[in-house]
């Protein structure tokens, strides 16, 4: 007790010590005030000492009555502005005291600026060196105290002048130049030497040039008059033997073939060579290289090039963001885990903390020989002795050799939209798909690609932040990407939850050619969608396949190089994000209709950038199928009820144990992190979609390719002879029953699949049974026998 008594005396001793220290660290307003004091000092400085220039001596015989206040001064600064010119320029450095006025000036900058003060230590010390040596030089040339050099300069030059004499002085100023350049600028007598080196080479190149040039002038002259001879002897041939014209010109033809100015000329073949390589190229190839060099390359934002991203002020700042260190409730954490370890005698070697937002992470070394799983199984009884909710332990933390034990703080901190979007992790990120999810243990600001991923699966309770986590993945893709980048299929079943999005339909949204709304929230019309987009998969596939690109990103950038001719169907593909808000809604009430293009796009469509989101609040393998995970590796656990929903999402536990208001778990397939999830409230998203509404749009949304059902049948399909035999006798099973199906027909019928589908499609052509409904049976459109006989013998008339 006494130890602990001292302990806690010489801690409180240390505070109180601590707290008696001054501080000489500026705040912000503080720097601000003072750099401002500092450039206007620095702008006195220099109108004091332009005005000595013109109003010095003018100012010298009252500057002898300083300090007394007079009007006779002509300074432009007044009295403080002669008397500081007297001081720095006259009885100091001279001219060169103007530098003293830049340094101060610059002092300024970096104090209001919040600059690197190490650059500034530089400039302040070759500043000062710099009007020593310059005071020294002009003072060289003066014989009486002048301004030029100052007192110092010429009392200096006086003393060296007396010892070393007038050459001696002007060495030692040579070789303080000498130092001076070669420390400031690290020059070296090789680098001179290698300018001279260059200099010579550059001059012999010039002469040789000019030797070479009158070297050729008398060849051309010859050339010429040989050309003037060789004519009037071409009009002589018929009437004399060619041979004197040929002995005759063989004396000026000599300097023609000898000289090395034209062998040298040979290497002008590589320049006949080089199109033969250029030549390789394909014809679209060459097509595009002089496009992008008169055009530049193709911009897809081009159309709406006036847009503007939503900015930083949409986004609600909160007053408690910054996270607050609780002292006390740190070292009472720590002796009860200490405490409760100690009392099942498990000894522990060091433990350290990482304060979150929402989790302080307890990081500790057992002692050598304790086995991880006895720890492990003391999860309840530290959760007991911690009075908290929501205890994780860790054993061991991947990639450390230490056991994790996961505590929520009593006092959690808001993570806000705002503070991830800012951050230089997400404005500097180069991803194709950037999301900002919050903020990690260490309160580090999370961002991942969604390319990458490619698809994301979110699961948890009701009410634990699934659809702020969909608003934050939007949100981040709005702050980064373009209209022309991304489009988002939205899938709300809800219809309530992603309905303000309906405000940036023509800039961000995609739909279907026939749909109205372009927020899907009719189950039916999702079927319709999800293999619409499978259509628009294979169509990317088949131009990629023509691009020989091997994914998106390959076919975008070969687009916007004009590589690819739009008349032969390329287009800039932008990527597509389908957002599903409840799937397990969709799998009740479609089932194989909606999971298996959902299945068939998380298998193939991550290449031509087509990527998913799927969220749903009930966890269960009804909904969650093995399929499903399977093309799922990334996946965000919000907090559940049960452990079986906690292995159902991540394969294992953990998201049973998490404290809700966005904490969750996030998995890539490798280790599990946790992240407290960005804030970001409904005001916020309509603010962001108003302001992005408000802009300038296209036409239309996006569409997608139109998609015929192919259960459906055709209103083509009414030639009574090509019926089937058994169409009648279908037509009153169906009729009797009240129920269309192919099922039933092929239970009265005892006819395979592919015939009771035929009589199915005739059955719907003819006005018996109404269209393919998903899962649920046709409709059928005749109440009884005595209106089936009525429309068969319409049809017959």
């Amino acid at each position: 007790m006494a130890k602990k008594n001292t302990r806690k005396k010489s801690t409180k001793s240390k505070s109180k010590a601590s707290l008696k220290r001054p501080s000489f660290k500026l705040s912000n307003q503080q720097k601000l005030i003072f750099g401002s004091l500092l450039i206007i000092l620095g702008v006195l400085l220099f109108i004091s000492f332009l005005s000595f220039i013109f109003t010095g001596k003018e100012d010298q015989s009252v500057l002898s009555n300083f300090p007394e206040r007079s009007d006779a001064y002509k300074n432009w600064a007044s009295q403080l502005g002669a008397w500081v010119s007297e001081f720095f320029i006259t009885k100091g450095f001279g001219l060169p005291s103007f530098i003293f006025s830049g340094l101060v000036f610059l002092s300024g900058v970096y104090v209001t600026l919040n600059l690197n003060k190490t650059k500034l230590l530089r400039s302040w010390i070759w500043g000062i060196l710099t009007v020593i040596w310059l005071s020294v030089f002009f003072g060289f040339f003066t014989h009486k105290y002048d301004s030029l050099g100052g007192t110092i300069g010429y009392e200096i030059n006086h003393f060296l002048q007396d010892y070393i004499g007038i050459i001696g002085t002007a060495l030692v100023l040579l070789f303080g130049l000498i130092t001076y350049i070669a420390v400031r600028f690290k020059v070296t007598g090789q680098s001179i030497l290698n300018v001279f080196k260059r200099a010579k080479r550059e001059i012999t190149n010039d002469i040789k040039s000019v030797n070479a040039e009158e070297a050729t002038i008398p060849a051309v002259d010859n050339s010429l008059s040989e050309e003037a001879e060789a004519i009037k002897s071409a009009f002589e041939i018929p009437l004399e033997n060619p041979e004197p014209t040929i002995s005759s010109h063989s004396e000026p033809i000599k300097p023609i073939k000898t000289p090395k100015s034209e062998k040298k000329e040979v290497p002008e073949l590589t320049v006949e060579v080089e199109p033969t390589v250029t030549e390789e190229l394909s014809d679209t190839d060459v097509k595009a290289n002089k496009l992008v060099e008169d055009f530049g390359q193709f911009d897809p934002t081009l159309e709406l090039g006036n847009y503007q991203f939503p900015t930083l002020d949409l986004l609600k700042k909160y007053d408690n963001e910054g996270i607050s260190i609780d002292q006390e409730e740190l070292e009472e954490n720590k002796n009860r885990i200490v405490e409760t370890l100690n009392n099942y005698k498990i000894g522990i070697s060091s433990i350290k903390a990482t304060i979150g937002p929402t989790v302080t992470l307890y990081e500790i070394v057992p002692d050598a020989g304790i086995r991880i799983s006895k720890i492990k199984n003391l999860e309840d009884d530290i959760a007991l002795s911690l009075a908290a909710l929501g205890i994780r332990i860790i054993a061991p933390i991947p990639g450390k050799g230490t056991i994790g034990i996961e505590v929520p703080n009593k006092k959690a901190t808001i993570v806000s939209m705002r503070s991830v979007i800012s951050s230089q992790k997400f404005q500097n990120s180069k991803m194709q798909l950037p999301i900002a999810f919050g903020k990690t243990i260490s309160n580090e600001t999370f961002v991942v690609d969604l390319a990458k991923m490619p698809h994301l699966l979110m699961a948890g309770a009701t009410g634990q932040g699934k659809s702020v986590g969909l608003n934050a993945v939007l949100t981040s893709l709005l702050y980064k990407k373009h209209p022309a980048e991304v489009k988002f299929v939205l899938v709300d079943p809800k219809k309530v939850e992603l309905t303000l999005f309906n405000k940036i339909e023509r800039h961000y949204l995609a739909k279907l050619p026939d749909s109205e709304d372009a927020i899907i929230t009719d189950n039916t019309k999702v079927i319709n969608t999800l293999n619409s987009l499978c259509i628009e998969m294979d169509n990317r596939y088949e131009m990629l396949k023509n691009a020989f690109c091997r994914n998106i990103a390959e076919y975008n950038a070969k687009f916007k190089a004009r590589k690819l001719n739009p008349n032969d169907g390329h287009q800039f593909l932008p990527y597509i994000v389908l957002v599903v808000d409840e799937f397990a809604d969709l799998i009740m009430t479609a089932g194989k209709e909606v999971e298996t293009p959902i299945a068939r796009l998380a298998q193939l469509a991550r290449a031509i950038g087509i990527h998913l989101i799927i969220a749903t609040q009930r966890p269960s393998v009804n909904v969650i199928t093995g399929i499903i995970k399977a093309n799922f590796p990334a996946r965000i656990a919000f907090r559940v009820t049960s452990k079986i929903d906690s292995r159902t999402i991540l394969d294992g536990s953990g998201a049973d144990q998490l404290i809700g208001r966005g904490d969750m778990l996030y998995t890539q397939g490798n280790d599990l992190i946790r992240l407290q999830c960005a804030f970001v409230d409904t005001p916020e998203v309509e603010k962001i979609t108003e302001f992005i509404g408000a802009q300038k749009a296209y036409p239309d949304a996006h569409l997608l390719p139109e998609f015929i059902g192919e259960e459906g049948g055709t209103n083509l399909d009414i030639d009574i002879s090509d019926r089937d035999k058994l169409f009648r006798e279908a037509a009153e099973v169906l009729v009797t029953a009240q129920q269309g199906s192919a099922s039933l027909l092929q239970r009265k019928l005892k006819l395979g699949y592919n015939r009771a589908g035929r009589i199915i499609d005739q059955l719907e052509a003819a006005g018996i049974v109404g269209p393919f409904e998903g899962s649920k049976a046709r409709q059928v459109l005749v109440p009884d026998l005595v209106a089936l006989d009525q429309l068969l013998e319409d049809e017959k008339q």
